[in-house]
């Protein structure tokens, strides 16, 4: 027996302290909701964990670039209904100005409205969408995933010569709205194409957000494998870790006490 050497106590602080130190670190994840409270915790799950979030990120930040071209396509067609029905009735003009019953003052009063509804398709491409263009020839490359691959939406551009002909057209003859009838009817046409083309990018885009969405989903569940505490297990680990530390420092205390039993030899 020894008094300068407590070997049993250094074994019972020992243990203490590991119980500690497991202690501590279940109430880090229970109060955190996170199983990598340190990267020494999971190195490698941390190195996944924080390229899957930032992917993750980026999956958001597409999503709202798809969202916005969405919401420009749907802009482009609203403006482009009315144009279709400015067409339609600028079409009709030029058959009532065809009219043999007619005469040019009756044309003129035709050949009014007639421009009017040429000047408002004139103005409405003008139009843009937040600083941005609505109807030019410049290609706009949408964002389409986490990796910057982008879809091109070819522009909608009603400086063509199959508008330009119509708006430039006149109806105050029966010659000229004969003329105005062919232009408007080519204009109506390419519209018809436009608004396809629109909807067909609004599929396209739709999908996308679709699928985007699914991505997002999929990895924030794979990060939650990774680094997300469950709170049954460790609430587990907790209690068990509490009684540890209770019981080893009962025991760093009894362990203490031993020392004392020499007394006795020499008493």
């Amino acid at each position: 027996m020894v008094i300068n050497t407590n070997v049993h106590a250094q074994v019972s602080a020992n243990n203490l302290r590991k119980s500690q130190y497991l202690l501590g670190n279940s109430l880090k994840r229970l109060s955190s909701g996170s199983k990598i409270v340190n990267p020494s915790d999971d190195a490698a799950g941390l190195a996944v964990v924080s390229r899957i979030d930032a992917k993750t990120q980026r999956l958001v930040a597409a999503r709202n670039n798809v969202a916005n071209a969405v919401s420009f396509t749907q802009t482009q067609d609203g403006y482009l209904t009315n144009i279709q029905g400015a067409l339609n009735r600028m079409s009709e003009l030029s058959i009532l100005a065809q009219d043999v019953t007619k005469s040019d003052s009756d044309r003129t009063l035709y050949n009014e409205e007639f421009s009017q509804l040429a000047s408002y398709i004139t103005t409405t491409s003008q139009s843009d969408f937040n600083g941005v263009s609505l109807f030019t020839s410049n290609t706009l490359n949408v964002t389409i995933d986490s990796e910057g691959n982008t879809m091109d939406m070819e522009g909608i551009n009603l400086a063509t010569t199959d508008y330009t002909a119509a708006i430039g057209s006149n109806i105050n003859t029966t010659t000229a709205a004969a003329t105005a009838l062919e232009n408007v009817k080519t204009a109506i046409n390419q519209l018809t194409e436009d608004r396809a083309r629109i909807g067909a990018y609004q599929s396209r885009l739709r999908l996308t957000d679709e699928q985007l969405t699914v991505s997002r989903e999929n990895l924030t569940a794979a990060s939650s494998v990774i680094k997300d505490v469950d709170v049954a297990q460790e609430s587990t680990d907790y209690s068990k870790f509490q009684i540890l530390t209770q019981s080893g420092t009962a025991m760093l205390a009894q362990a203490n006490q031993m020392p004392q039993s020499v007394l006795r030899l020499i008493q």
